[in-house]
């Protein structure tokens, strides 16, 4: 028998105290000297800071500035201006904040050098709502309102603003902004996201809620955003990006709009967020800040020994039964029957099915986590179809009321009909996390099947059959080790392949057809599906033994689509009649005990 030193190679550690997730968090800072709404700031890190003006119900539009040393904030000379909704950039010691509104709009900027604020030359155009990237000589502000969303963009040099000739994509207001002058990201109202490289904004992965009104630190492709009043009610949700997705991490112990944070700093590690409302105006301070590196930290699939006595695991597999599913992304035409590919529900591809207008198509859409796109056409329409393989390498076989042969293959750009399998049907189920392997299993002809085929990238080959023969079933797994499980006539039935033959292990809790699958043989998930006289939003996990029922999808569905993995899933679709809806799985890396026999 192999050690475990053999497999990883090292030991198991024994510790004295539990590592912790190397994962950033929210911490009480320094409490504000006078609560404020609306305000202006800038700064970097959690120990620098300064802010301007703002709102109090006591005393609208102040004047009011205060500077951060990590610990405590100090009153420092008043800005000229009093104004609230303006931007602002630069450090406690260098700033400068531009924009806003009393009663209108404001042109007007100001300076700061560590003690005292300076009337500067006014923007070009008035505006409030606005946000600053960049320091007091080198600056530029983008957005804002008038009342409407503006999309100009103006520069600072340091003596006088400028517009430019590179508008945002999109015209938003109630903007957060964080970087460079040239190395910008920007959101808001509405929710889309740009980023900046030198002169051209391109429209990048949208954070997983809108985050207008909040605020955000770190530089273009190293921040967090957090914060926003968009519902429900005021919410402290922090996102952090890293220059290609979004990821959703500790959030703000108080939900809070309209504050100020710490802009332009170097990186999403440390960061400072102040005031706002929640929704009465707050003097609360919270500082974002990381284990200390002389702490000993939990890395994914991490096995030790806790107090020297106790085996515990870090892993995602340990949080899947407390993971619920979450609204994801709309795609661009509803469908049912239709069939998926995809590693995570980050990296998922959709093809084929029915629509509200027609009971095939061609269709194809690319999800990344946010958003859909619709890529390259199939070739054939179809639907009742498998799918296998990942977001850039996939196959689509067989499929439609005319019992298709058909199967094509996607190779990142376009779809290209490769070799037929050798018995034409529909409702089959595709095995394969990789296109070039897999299996297609089970379907309907005349009548079901249980004969199974075996693709090596040019071939398809008759291999072992199923023991029960059935149609509209799920699938996971791999061609040398697969699973399949549910199908019609309605069963719970599920079979285990290892590359020879199937055999029969424990059933589902819940007997369905028109299900979905995702994972591998050892650890699956199998959501939604038909009882025959009603859709089910049941979920299912396997832990390669037995299926435990979990938290179900928000709706209830069949045929939806999805190819992923049990820690990382997507139900998009589903119908008839047809939704564009969909539903993201995610489990977390949690630490738990770890049980040996």
């Amino acid at each position: 028998m192999a050690t475990y030193k053999e497999i990883k190679g090292v030991t198991v550690q024994t510790v004295d105290s539990d590592p912790v997730v190397n994962a950033g968090s929210w911490s009480s800072g320094g409490d504000l000297n006078a609560a404020r709404t609306a305000l202006q700031s800038s700064g970097t890190g959690s120990a620098n800071a300064i802010l301007a003006g703002g709102y109090n119900a006591g005393t609208p539009y102040l004047t009011r500035s205060e500077s951060y040393n990590g610990t405590a904030w100090t009153e420092t000379s008043e800005n000229n201006d009093a104004r609230q909704f303006g931007g602002g950039a630069g450090t406690n010691t260098n700033a400068i904040i531009a924009g806003g509104d009393p009663s209108s709009f404001y042109t007007a900027s100001e300076t700061w050098n560590g003690s005292a604020w300076t009337e500067a030359p006014n923007m070009n155009t008035n505006k409030n709502q606005n946000q600053l990237a960049g320091n007091a000589t080198a600056a530029i502000t983008a957005g804002g309102g008038n009342p409407s969303a503006i999309a100009s963009v103006e520069s600072w040099n340091g003596s006088a603003w400028t517009e430019t000739s590179y508008d945002l994509n999109t015209a938003k207001k109630y903007v957060w902004m964080n970087g460079t002058t040239t190395a910008a990201l920007i959101g808001g109202a509405p929710n889309t996201t740009e980023s900046l490289d030198g002169t051209t904004w391109t429209e990048v992965s949208d954070t997983t809620s809108s985050h207008r009104s909040g605020s955000s630190s770190g530089a273009r492709d190293d921040c967090i955003v957090y914060g926003t009043d968009d519902g429900p009610g005021y919410s402290g949700k922090t996102e952090q990006w890293n220059g290609s997705s979004w990821t959703e991490t500790g959030d703000l112990s108080t939900g809070r709009a309209y504050l100020g944070g710490t802009g332009s700093t170097p990186d999403s590690q440390t960061a400072t967020a102040f005031g706002g409302s929640t929704p009465s105006q707050t003097t609360a301070t919270e500082e974002w800040g990381f284990p200390p590196v002389t702490q000993n930290k939990l890395k994914e699939g991490m096995i030790f020994l806790s107090g020297g006595t106790t085996l515990k695991g870090f892993g995602k597999a340990a949080g899947i039964p407390s993971t619920s599913w979450a609204s994801g992304g709309t795609m661009n035409t509803g469908r049912f029957y239709a069939a998926g590919s995809g590693a995570s529900n980050e990296s998922s591809r959709i093809f084929a099915g029915g629509t509200s207008t027609a009971s095939t198509s061609v269709l194809n859409e690319s999800y990344n986590g946010t958003a859909f796109t619709e890529d390259a056409d199939l070739n054939t329409a179809r639907d009742k179809t498998a799918g296998t393989g990942t977001l850039t390498l996939a196959l689509v076989i067989a499929g439609t009321d005319s019992n298709l042969a058909n199967v094509e293959a996607w190779n990142g750009s376009s779809w290209a009909e490769t070799a037929d399998v050798n018995t034409a049907r529909r409702q089959g189920m595709g095995v394969g996390l990789a296109a070039p392997a897999s299996l297609y299993a089970g379907g309907y002809t005349t009548t079901d099947v249980a004969s199974v085929e075996s693709w090596n990238g040019s071939a398809w080959t008759e291999t072992g059959d199923l023991n029960t023969a059935r149609k509209s079933g799920a699938a996971a797994g791999t061609q040398a080790e697969g699973l399949v499980f549910g199908g019609e006539p309605k069963t719970g039935k599920t079979e285990k392949w290892d590359g020879s033959s199937w055999t029969e292990v424990n059933d589902m809790n819940t007997t369905r057809y028109f299900v979905t699958g995702s994972g591998v043989q050892t650890q699956a998930l199998c959501f939604g599906g038909f009882s025959g006289s009603g859709d089910l939003a049941n979920t299912e996990v396997w832990n390669g033994t037995s299926w435990t029922e979990l938290n179900d999808l928000s709706t209830a569905a069949r045929a939806a689509s999805g190819k992923n993995s049990a820690t990382s899933a997507l139900a998009a679709g589903g119908g008839p009649p047809a939704t564009s809806a969909s539903e993201e799985w995610t489990a977390d890396a949690t630490l738990s005990t770890v049980t040996v026999s």
